[in-house]
């Protein structure tokens, strides 16, 4: 298998993952429908860091700590549910106060805002056990013989964060066109209560995942 043809197969592969729902949609999704298209960009461009970090410690054997370990995985694993849960029960929280479900974002807080929205998608994607099994389970089969680790824990990262990012964009620009509705008080307020739900429902699978 060449260079060639290992990222080509694996990128079949990963469209699958992609375009399967998961926490990572609900959480850009969301953050386009009320805050609107530059935060989700942000968000969605921390959610493909975690990915790459996530292909790299796999390369190097770190994600191999994963399966090896019960005790990593688990704290791991509950790391990732507490912060998703977390997630969740804020919107909830959020969508059941009076007023807006979201206040506007001032102009002058715009760039701590982008930094704390690609936080939030590092976090997720860092804190998803269900990332570096993945890759630690598919790196290995797309690894040509004479190909360095560390160039295919580059390469192949960067090819799901391609295509995650194309979905990424076709959601939130999708969004964008309707976001004059989905932002009123009564609609944003339904969009973080399901989104906090969905979000509690991943934690409690992320809990209840087994190495």
């Amino acid at each position: 298998m060449t260079i060639a043809d290992a990222l080509l197969q694996f990128a079949l592969v990963a469209a699958l993952l992609t375009l399967v729902p998961g926490m990572d949609t609900v959480l850009v999704l969301r953050t386009a429908i009320s805050r609107g298209h530059a935060p989700a960009f942000a968000t969605a461009a921390g959610i493909c860091t975690g990915t790459a970090a996530w292909g790299l410690a796999a390369a190097i054997g770190a994600s191999a700590l994963l399966a090896a370990s019960e005790t990593a995985f688990t704290v791991l694993k509950l790391a990732g549910a507490g912060y998703m849960a977390w997630l969740g029960f804020s919107m909830l929280v959020k969508s059941l106060r009076p007023g807006p479900a979201q206040a506007a974002v001032q102009p002058d807080a715009a760039s701590g805002a982008a930094r704390s929205d690609w936080l939030t998608g590092l976090t997720t994607s860092l804190l998803n056990p269900k990332v570096g099994v993945f890759y630690m389970a598919m790196i290995p089969q797309f690894m040509p013989a004479d190909a360095p680790a560390l160039l295919m824990g580059t390469l192949l990262p960067l090819v799901h964060n391609a295509e995650a990012m194309l979905w990424f964009a076709a959601i939130i620009l999708a969004t964008h066109h309707a976001r004059r509705w989905l932002q009123s008080p009564r609609a944003g307020k339904v969009t973080d209560r399901i989104a906090g739900v969905v979000l509690i429902g991943f934690a409690a699978r992320i809990a209840t995942t087994k190495a």
